[in-house]
């Protein structure tokens, strides 16, 4: 692939999607029939895009195959066996996703090769591991985006649960106050997960009722009493009082590693992940928990969440870092005074224009593809330079080079 190509991309409609957030930004009539939660745009098999290629659209995929250096770019293809090695999504949660955590890569290797043996066909649902991949990921709000995100300090948890004031959970309190370390943040978990069914209920029941006192304190009692909600005497009720809280404002976005217990709770924002599929549940779900194998990558540690703003890079274009190795993400200003031409030495790339209204040009061909709010672009490591003008903001992945 050597030129520019638009993107047809897939809509993955989750129950707890919104029915307004991707259809408006596609343009769409709104709501939409069903909710929809994730808009693909990349090469991931439950959902690959299609691209314009020579008037046709065809299978992104098939297309990476085909010519896997010239789309990719040389060194990419090699690090990445001629495999896209990202998965770029608009997210829009109208309800809470599950809490979970992901594998590291070893993990990831060990388990898949470890299920495969048992022979778990791919699809079972009580199969953790789909893939031999892990799946660092970042998410950046496009609106106010509500999340939980890694273990509070412990001193916030044990000052939390005091004002919870749940009786059934005061032997395991007593027990984290006097071991305040991972250690004891990890029996206090495996307690609250392992514990039977009709005692969780009655302790999420003690803890909601102490919360729906509390509602004007502070927004850890609110979303207690929305999660039981949605998921009545699920132990994830609990988590706003052991995980970090976070609001997201537009355009702020946090790093998800390995090992970190999360959940997105509400909003819309831009997911850029690696191309995986291993999720291993720890609550607010009606899907699989394996406890046992959710302990075994959890990283304990506590503290605060370092929440992630756009850095300048270059005129017009701000990265946010992290220390993934599949994919970087940034977020591109672009006005009418102010062109943006971009590096020479780059991998493949893929936008989405979020606001406005831009013209991106291959400089080398001449060629130009118009992007209004919604439409989405591959631009292969073939092209040389591109330039885009215009009034709009727009979202980029790429790879690391």
């Amino acid at each position: 692939m050597r030129k520019i190509g638009l993107l047809k991309n897939i809509i993955q409609e989750y129950a707890w999607g919104s029915r307004t957030a991707i259809p408006g930004l596609l343009g769409q009539s709104v709501p939409a029939d069903k909710p929809q939660a994730e808009l693909w745009m990349g090469a991931h098999p439950k959902g690959p895009s299609q691209v314009l290629s020579d008037g046709l659209w065809r299978s992104l995929p098939e297309v990476i195959q085909e010519s896997p250096e010239e789309t990719l770019g040389k060194e990419v293809a090699a690090r990445f066996s001629n495999q896209l090695p990202f998965l770029f999504k608009v997210l829009a949660a109208a309800k809470p996703l599950s809490i979970q955590a992901h594998p590291n890569k070893e993990q990831a290797g060990q388990g898949f090769a470890r299920e495969n043996e048992l022979g778990i066909p791919l699809d079972e649902p009580h199969r953790n591991y789909r893939d031999d991949n892990h799946k660092p990921e970042i998410i950046c709000a496009l609106t106010p985006f509500w999340a939980l995100n890694s273990f509070r300090k412990i001193g916030e948890t044990l000052r939390l649960l005091e004002e919870a004031r749940v009786p059934g959970l005061a032997e395991i309190v007593s027990f984290l106050r006097s071991h305040p370390n991972r250690a004891g943040l990890k029996k206090f978990f495996n307690h609250l997960m392992t514990m039977d069914s009709g005692k969780q209920r009655k302790i999420v029941e003690q803890a909601v009722n102490s919360a729906e006192k509390r509602t004007n304190e502070e927004p850890v009692w609110t979303w207690m009493i929305k999660l039981n909600e949605e998921y009545p005497g699920d132990m994830g009720v609990l988590s706003p009082i052991f995980l970090n809280l976070v609001r997201l404002e537009p355009q702020q976005a946090m790093y998800l590693p390995a090992g970190e217990l999360h959940g997105y709770l509400e909003g819309v924002g831009i997911e850029l992940m690696a191309n995986s599929d291993n999720v291993l549940r720890g609550g607010l779900t009606p899907k699989h928990i394996d406890v046992q194998e959710l302990l075994a990558v959890l990283n304990f540690t506590d503290g605060d969440l370092n929440i992630l703003g756009p850095e300048n890079l270059a005129f017009g274009e701000a990265i946010y870092t992290t220390e993934a190795e599949e994919f970087v993400l940034s977020v591109m200003r672009i006005n009418k005074e102010s062109p943006f031409s971009s590096a020479r030495d780059r991998s493949v790339e893929m936008m989405i224009c979020t606001e406005g209204n831009v013209s991106v040009t291959d400089l080398s061909a001449g060629d130009i593809t118009r992007l209004t709010r919604g439409i989405s672009i591959i631009v292969p490591a073939a092209v040389e330079q591109y330039r885009i003008e215009g009034d709009g903001i727009l979202y980029k992945a790429a790879v690391p080079v």
